[in-house]
């Protein structure tokens, strides 16, 4: 199952992660492209801009946001990492492990503009309480859905895999970067899914996790060549 998922979700965006600047600038279209929709469906597929058929590394960090942290100070949860993931300065980080991308021109009528993966696999984020630990990780990140997957484990146990856990919302995200080696996608926010809300609730006995809660704002750093 989570072979397949890997292999098949789209880095795109329908209102989550489009990239709104220049193109990558390397390659021809060569990454495959699944569960394609266009404006008409009439429309020939165009040719994309730039393909980058491997992504060599990066990293998607979320700057936590106060009412995320607030509310978690308020449930007595603290948030740590697992893994190669990294917490400092009030932002979790976590390392880019595989990844395509293909970009077409947001001028078009293709739709997603992005497609590709990005897998973050052995890092996580933790919420602890008491003798409960709850491990967030193994991210897939599939924001042609607007949605984040991941495993779920409760002290060290499965209790979830391939789970949806974010919503991806793309209302304030900037244009593209590059800077060196780097395409940056800077804007997204992050919010907590239903699924991950009722699993947190029911981990932690609570009903104060809400669908919407918003984690915070995430960064994509992709190192394209």
């Amino acid at each position: 199952m989570r072979k397949s998922l890997k292999t098949s979700i789209t880095l795109a965006t329908t209102g989550a992660l489009v990239l709104g600047g220049a193109a990558f600038g390397i390659s021809s279209a060569q990454a495959s492209t699944p569960a394609i929709h266009t404006v008409s469906s009439s429309s020939k597929i165009p040719a994309p801009v730039a393909s980058v058929p491997e992504v060599l590394g990066g990293s998607t960090a979320v700057k936590l946001d106060s009412g995320f942290t607030d509310a978690l100070t308020a449930l007595k949860l603290t948030p740590g990492v697992s893994g190669d993931a990294t917490l400092a300065d009030g932002s979790v980080s976590f390392p880019i492990t595989a990844g395509s991308v293909t970009y077409w021109s947001p001028d078009g009528n293709y739709k997603p503009y992005v497609q590709g993966l990005l897998n973050h696999d052995d890092s996580g984020l933790t919420l602890k309480a008491g003798d409960t630990t709850v491990t967030l990780e193994n991210f897939v990140v599939n924001p042609g859905s607007s949605k984040l997957y991941g495993d779920v484990l409760v002290n060290g146990k499965v209790a979830a895999s391939n789970a949806y856990l974010f919503e991806l919302w793309g209302g304030s995200l900037k244009p593209l970067q590059l800077e060196g080696d780097n395409a940056i996608l800077t804007g997204t926010t992050v919010h907590v899914s239903e699924d991950a809300a009722g699993l947190l609730n029911k981990t932690f006995g609570t009903d104060a996790v809400k669908r919407g809660l918003l984690v915070g704002t995430a960064t994509i750093t992709a190192q394209i060549k």
